[in-house]
């Protein structure tokens, strides 16, 4: 037998040294792997699995930006704008959040009014479009004025003779509003209209806070600053409740004034009066009661629906009737940019919470806002500067820093005008006063001139456990703010000092911005509310109107003799964020978890009031600048998380999701 382990015909001859072949295992150290190689081997391996990941997520991302993004090419040479209210309308949406695409958390679809708007405006003139279809049924709502102004642009489209069909399961306050523009509107049979108006309930915490020794260090001034009331107090006061029906009242009318006009033959008071009754005497049948109204037009479902736009616009195949030939919104905005010929006209939004320091969309971070402002001052090519504010306030110092880039246009003999959407309150009107003209609509929201500061303190709490806090002290505020061992009575008097301070300030400028005796402006401030149509009566506002007439006014005082045009400064969602959305299924998703009917849509506005009580709780951990905020005036903005919010830290935070 053949030695295996000895070479043949090794050139050593027979005396060489007998070398064994290594097989398979040879490498391996005797008594197995040691630990060190099996963490090392493992660690490899994660490299190796999250690199592979990361090559596939690139991938996805490429294909996502290539296929997701909007074509400019629409998919039917005639037909109807299709717009789907899915989900609420904004004057800017926020960023889609990659973490919350990725895991599957809830994030509401965002409609920009002005899309809508301006597709309704060009598609009144433009051959293309033969109809326009309104879908609601999954529509969360909107403020006031833009669906106003979408109303208004419906009005348009139906003044070029072209046919605007609705529909929706169940109609509600915010969909009716713009519904009752249409020339048509449909309920499904299992819905109809069911219209609340504005008002409601809001928590007060002043009882939880005594059982579970939580101080609130109220700082304010104003006796309407109602804001920090459900800190103080367990029921709504007097004097809030007062403004609060007078600007709510104020909105009402308008919104009946709007719908009665574009619904002259509806007998819209009685129903609304006695909906229960009007649904009793047409057999419980809530469709057939706002059919017998004059509410709605046609009971039928979406089939019937669609196959009745379809004989006005076609199909895309004739052996399929419902399905009808349809411009998607996105679509037509992407193949009808806004004409950009004339002189600019910068206009910086300002929407949603004033917060310290940069923020992305859909809230408007001081330093953020102001570079913006900056960059458009920065422009030679820069005429005039908008602002249009849809925010209920925040940081003083954040809306301070607005302001003084507002200066800065102004010293360069730039116009500054304000538009006012649904709201611009508190923070909201501290950086509209260095404007030459504030225009606004009579359901705007604005005022709330007052300030405040909030911080709690939880030694009885404490307390309450058996711990503790001692210590000592070298000066009267050493230590100061204790929240551990209590707040004392210097730092209490110079918060308030500070505070009162601040309130002067902003009466101050809103006195030499409005060119008023300080005595009038502290008579009509002191943080109340005021509805549009009041402010201007007051002096709060010049003018009616919206960002189309702040432009003409804005033109005018730049002496621009001709064209100009809308140049927008704002940070455009990443294509990032929006691909991500559109590759994970989020918008698929979120279309298929939005409620339809009247009951769904009722459950969905409670899971949004359940997001104020995060925001209540987290106003306790604001405690690094004084706020020129309107926490009631967040009822008439959309309920949506934003990628701004702060969300609740610690104690509180833990409470807050407790009781969400």
């Amino acid at each position: 037998m053949t030695d295996t382990t000895t070479p043949q015909n090794d050139p050593a001859g027979p005396w060489a040294i007998p070398v064994r072949r290594p097989l398979p295992g040879d490498d391996k150290p005797k008594g197995g792997t040691s630990f060190p190689r099996k963490v090392w081997n493992l660690l490899v391996a994660i490299k190796d699995g999250l690199a592979l990941i990361f090559l596939l997520l690139f991938f996805a991302v490429l294909f996502g930006l290539l296929s997701a993004r909007p074509n400019a090419a629409l998919p039917v040479t005639e037909g109807a704008l299709q717009i789907d209210f899915d989900g609420v309308v904004t004057e800017q949406p926020s960023d889609v959040d990659p973490f919350a695409a990725l895991s599957g958390r809830d994030q509401l679809r965002e409609i920009r009014t002005r899309d809508v708007v301006h597709a309704l405006e060009t598609a009144a003139t433009d051959k293309r479009v033969t109809s326009v279809v309104l879908d609601f049924d999954r529509f969360l709502g909107g403020g006031q004025v833009s669906l106003a102004e979408i109303g208004a642009a419906v009005d348009k489209v139906r003044a070029a003779k072209k046919p605007v069909l609705a529909f929706a399961t169940a109609y509600t306050t915010d969909s009716y509003q713009v519904a009752a523009h249409a020339s048509e509107i449909w309920a499904d049979g299992i819905g109809g209209v069911a219209i609340a108006g504005p008002g409601g309930s809001r928590l007060y915490y002043k009882g939880l806070m005594d059982k579970l020794g939580i101080t609130a260090h109220i700082y304010r001034v104003g006796t309407f600053k109602s804001a920090v009331e459900p800190f103080l107090r367990s029921d709504q006061s007097p004097e809030a409740k007062e403004a609060d029906m007078a600007y709510a009242g104020a909105l009402w009318d308008s919104w009946l004034t709007e719908v009665k006009k574009a619904r002259p033959k509806a007998k819209i008071d009685p129903f609304i009066a006695d909906t229960a009754g009007a649904v009793k005497a047409a057999g419980n049948d809530l469709s057939k009661a706002g059919l017998d109204a004059g509410l709605i037009d046609k009971i039928g479902g979406r089939m019937a629906f669609n196959a009745r736009v379809a004989e006005i616009s076609g199909t895309y195949d004739d052996s399929r009737p419902w399905d009808y030939a349809a411009i998607p919104l996105e679509n037509w905005v992407a193949a009808n940019p806004p004409k950009s010929d004339g002189a600019a006209i910068a206009v910086i939004p300002v929407v949603g919470e004033i917060v310290d320091g940069e923020a992305p969309n859909g809230s408007a971070g001081g330093a953020t806002v102001a570079e913006h402002i900056l960059d458009a001052v920065a422009d030679s090519s820069t005429k005039a500067v908008v602002l249009r504010v849809d925010s209920p306030g925040g940081s003083v110092l954040a809306s301070e820093e607005i302001r003084q880039a507002l200066l800065q246009a102004k010293a360069k003999k730039l116009p500054v005008v304000v538009s006012m959407a649904n709201v611009a309150a508190s923070g909201g009107y501290w950086i509209s006063t260095p404007a030459d003209r504030i225009f606004a609509e009579p359901e705007t929201i604005t005022g709330s001139i007052g300030v405040f500061g909030i911080l709690p303190s939880f030694d009885q709490a404490l307390a309450k456990i058996g711990v503790n806090a001692d210590g000592i002290a070298t000066t009267p505020l050493s230590g100061q703010p204790d929240v551990f061992g209590g707040v004392n009575d210097e730092f209490n008097a110079l918060a308030q000092a500070s505070v009162e301070d601040i309130y002067g300030r902003f009466t101050g400028l809103v006195a030499k911005s409005r060119k008023q005796p300080i005595e009038k402006i502290r008579t009509i401030a002191e943080g109340r509310v005021w509805a549009g149509g009041t402010a201007r009566q007051i002096g709060l506002v010049d003018q009616f109107g919206g960002l189309s007439d702040a432009m003409s006014a804005a033109a005018k005082l730049a002496k621009i003799d001709g064209a100009y045009h809308a140049r927008y400064y704002e940070e455009e969602p990443s294509e990032f964020s929006k691909m991500l959305a559109s590759w994970t299924g989020a918008e698929q998703e979120q279309e298929a978890s939005l409620p339809r009917g009247w009951f769904g849509i009722a459950a969905m506005n409670r899971q949004l009031v359940e997001r104020r009580l995060v925001q209540d709780l987290t106003m306790l951990t604001k405690s690094g600048s004084v706020q020129a905020s309107c926490l009631d005036c967040r009822a008439y903005l959309p309920a949506v998380p934003r990628a701004g919010d702060r969300e609740a830290k610690g104690f509180l935070g833990t409470l807050a999701l407790l009781l969400k």
